[in-house]
This record gives C-alpha cells, structure tokens and sequence, in this order.
C-alpha cells in the first residue's frame, strides 16, 4: 500500500491530468487506484459522439493513449526512460453508454520490464486493454508497444 505522501502526489497527478485539454474535451475521467493501477471513464456527450451517435473513436482511442506509460514511468522512475512506441485499436460493437478501461501493470511484470532493459540495453513489451460499456460489453480492444530504456 502506498505511503501517505504517495497517494497526495496521486491525487494531485489526477486531478491536474483530468485537465489535460485532449481528455478534458473528451470528457475523459482518470481515477488513480493505486500505484500500478488506473481507471479511465468517458460519458457520450455531445463532444465525443460521432455522427452516427455513438462514440468517436478518436476519442475511445484518447482515453486509452498514455495509461500504461504513465504507470510504467512511475514505476521505474528517473533511471529508466519509456516511450510509446505503437498502438493499435480494434472497434468491436459501438458505443453508445458510458465506457472505461482499466489499466494495470503488475509488480512482477514490471520487474521483468526492468531486468529485460537492464540485461539487453531496452526492451518493447506490450500491454492490451479492453474498452467495455455499462453492460460489460468490449466495445473496443487496444494493443500498445512500448519503448524502455535505461538512461543514460
């Protein structure tokens, strides 16, 4: 569990990010929840809805760009630099409610990222995610490639 300053320096990371112009137009939601894990919520409003009614997905794409960078860069700290490198997005049924994703990289997988840039000078690991809907329907499904490197 983290330490009493590190969840004032989430709350702070949260809500000035939930100001960052591209998701605040969109009216996309961050909510940290803990170290390793975020949830992203986006309403359909009239900012996001695309001609046909339902979600844009430029926006679906937006609300699932830099979660797991952030998450790792947190993690790994100064030492290490992480990029995003590539992303893909596969729309399955359209959106027409509310939707989120939840982003998590796990302990372990995160000290296998270390190790992996250490031992080799970098490593690209992916991360994939669902985007689903009130009725836990996959609305979309994104795949992203990262870059991690130690710095030098």
């Amino acid at each position: 569990m983290a330490n009493p300053t590190t969840r004032s320096w989430g709350r702070i990371r949260e809500r000035f990010i939930n100001f960052y112009p591209p998701l605040l137009g969109a009216g996309i939601q961050s909510k940290i929840i803990d170290e390793h894990t975020i949830r992203v919520e986006m309403k359909l409003t009239v900012l996001n809805r695309n001609i046909v009614g339902t979600h844009f997905g430029g926006s679906l794409y937006a609300m699932c760009d830099p979660w797991f960078m952030l998450i790792l860069m947190h993690a790994l700290g100064t030492e290490y630099v992480v990029w995003d490198k590539a992303a893909s997005i596969r729309f399955l049924i359209p959106g027409r409610s509310k939707v989120c994703a939840t982003f998590h990289i796990a302990e372990e997988r995160i000290q296998e990222i270390r190790s992996e840039a250490d031992r080799s000078g970098k490593t690209e690991p992916t991360f994939e995610v669902d985007v689903v809907d009130e009725q836990n329907q996959v609305v979309a499904h994104i795949q992203k490639l990262l870059y991690v490197r130690k710095n030098k």
